[in-house]
């Protein structure tokens, strides 16, 4: 994690200095006098080497201080904190999407390789890992929303919904821990199309791979045996072929919410969703260097910190893997 971690900063910190953009006249507008652009160069470190310039901006990092936002005017760090849990809403209840949905239809597949159900989930998994998310987005919200009136439109609650005290960011959490049962009930609704429109893509390739999975541990010898000595169906499947078929199902599970985090952008900007990827599309449009590279950073934390979370429970899964 430490190098990976290193990477992402060296890599968004020489990224940002090649731009062909001024960080400081996006800061300060194209009219500003050279006393001003010279006093913002020197207060922000931006008069100096690159690479002095580099150890200042880990320096603060590691003290959490993710510079000051160029279009907000107010700390990163401040910033991250607001909108990072609305994502974190949002990409949590499409992981989950795709886990409930993802897994047991692979499992079944597998079971029923060659039936209808197994071309129909397979034909399912092809159309969901090819729709664009942003044409996705507008067809749920034009079917649902527009046409049907079952579930509310963009946003995070309804206009006349008062959010609760803030106390994790999480509005189900918050409303819940307030036992406001009208504000927990809208923002329920409210996650249902974004939360489909971010999970689904993710359902399809794990479906696609516990299938694969599932397939290669159904014909081994060990599965056989299990039958052979009277077993039931089930157990056989959840006890002895599941188990085995997770690890690399697991590794998807790992690699998906990295896509959840950078699909996060698109279907936060259709559904207006107030998190981190509309933060970062509208900072990278205002040219705001340091809400990107905040962003950017705490991207790389979140994914780094769950695939370090998915290898150990690789020892957990299988015991001929130990961590010494």
């Amino acid at each position: 994690m430490g190098l990976v971690l290193l990477g992402v900063s060296v890599l968004t910190f020489f990224i940002a200095h090649v731009v062909p953009a001024d960080p400081v006249l996006a800061a300060l507008g194209e009219h500003a006098r050279e006393d001003q652009i010279r006093s913002y160069r020197h207060a922000y470190g931006l008069d100096r080497p690159v690479g002095v310039q580099y150890l200042i901006y880990v320096h603060r990092l590691l003290a959490g201080d993710f510079g000051i936002s160029i279009r907000t005017r107010r700390p990163v760090a401040e910033d991250l904190g607001e909108f990072l849990p609305a994502t974190v809403e949002l990409g949590g209840t499409a992981w989950l999407v795709a886990l409930l949905l993802g897994i047991p239809a692979g499992i079944l597949s597998a079971i029923y390789k060659d039936r209808i159900f197994d071309h129909l989930a397979r034909i399912g998994s092809l159309i969901g890992a090819s729709m664009p998310v942003f044409w996705l987005g507008l067809l749920l919200l034009g079917s649902f929303y527009y046409r049907l009136r079952w579930l509310p439109g963009p946003g995070r609650l309804d206009i006349s919904a008062i959010p609760p005290p803030p106390r994790t960011g999480l509005l189900l959490i918050d409303s819940a821990l307030a036992g406001d049962g009208v504000v927990f009930w809208s923002a329920l609704r409210h996650l249902v199309l974004p939360g489909l429109t971010l999970g689904l893509f993710s359902t399809a390739v794990i479906a696609r791979m516990t299938r694969s999975a599932m397939l290669e541990v159904l014909y081994q010898d060990y599965i056989r045996t299990a039958r052979a000595k009277g077993l039931a169906g089930a157990r056989v499947v959840l006890r002895h072929a599941l188990r085995n078929a997770m690890i690399p199902t697991l590794t998807i599970v790992g690699i998906s919410f990295g896509n959840l985090l950078s699909g996060a952008v698109l279907t936060e900007t259709v559904f207006a969703w107030p998190g981190l990827g509309r933060y970062a599309t509208t900072s990278a449009i205002s040219l705001d260097f340091p809400a990107v590279m905040g962003v950017t950073i705490v991207a790389a934390v979140i994914y780094t910190t769950i695939n370090l979370v998915i290898d150990l429970l690789y020892a957990r899964l299988d015991p001929r893997v130990r961590y010494e």
